[in-house]
């Protein structure tokens, strides 16, 4: 094959890989930089190195893009963007809206109180932060005073968590709050009228629930979020 049409297929590889995979172009090595020497036959594009699939380096570098992505206006006020945080293979990926002000102040996710009240949620049915989840949100950048995400926001942030979802591939997916549950459900429904049931997004169930920081707000919620996380723990042991 011509050495300038090979390396032309080689760019046009990689430029539908940078659209798939975080919406822009970057940059790459030439053909022979990547290791490519021989132009004989066709299988000698075994000697061009896979694209690195290492999970936790992809949700690094997922994390790197989050960090200085400037997408939306929502990066003109933060403090530091919150990708998420957790096991590569969890067993439940836990999905909230937002960062709050002490995630923004952090760059970690739940780490305020409505976060330390989730931990314990988790800890009731046999699951723990070090072992079991990968924690994040919708949105990777604080709302100004906590507001509702924007339509534009939401959009601007979603390829970075369905990412995500494909890279962790968890058994479940849990999602705290109307607003992950609603964007990730396509429904205008209020929490009330879905939470605890089983849905599935991107082939996962999903089983929303309410947002911890609602529940503190509200001890009356308690009840319903126990047989929201006990639904989650019985689907958990039916997938093994």
């Amino acid at each position: 094959m011509d050495e300038k049409l090979l390396e032309s297929y080689w760019n046009l590889l990689n430029l539908g890989d940078d659209y798939l995979r975080c919406g822009r172009k970057r940059r790459h090595p030439s053909l022979r930089d990547a290791g490519f020497t021989g132009l004989k036959a066709s299988p000698a594009l075994r000697s061009v190195p896979a694209r690195d699939t290492d999970p936790a380096l992809l949700l690094k570098e997922i994390a790197q893009e989050v960090s200085s992505c400037t997408a939306c206006r929502l990066h003109e006020g933060r403090h530091h963007a919150v990708p998420g945080e957790g096991v590569v293979h969890p067993m439940v990926l836990i999905i909230g809206e937002g960062p709050g002000a002490q995630e923004d102040a952090s760059g970690r996710p739940f780490v305020g109180p409505a976060g330390q009240y989730l931990d314990k949620w988790m800890k009731a049915i046999g699951l723990s932060r070090s072992e079991h989840l990968f924690i994040g949100n919708v949105i990777k950048c604080r709302p100004p005073g906590n507001r509702d995400p924007l339509p534009d926001e939401a959009a601007a942030c979603r390829p970075f968590l369905d990412r995500q979802i494909d890279i962790l591939r968890p058994k479940a997916i849990l999602t705290v709050g109307r607003i992950a549950m609603q964007l990730l459900l396509d429904t205008t429904d209020g929490i009330g009228r879905r939470h605890g049931k089983r849905f599935e997004y991107r082939g996962i169930p999903l089983v929303p629930t309410y947002h911890p920081s609602g529940v503190l707000r509200n001890p009356e919620y308690r009840a319903p979020v126990w047989k929201d996380l006990k639904a989650l723990r019985s689907l958990l042991e039916e997938l093994g």
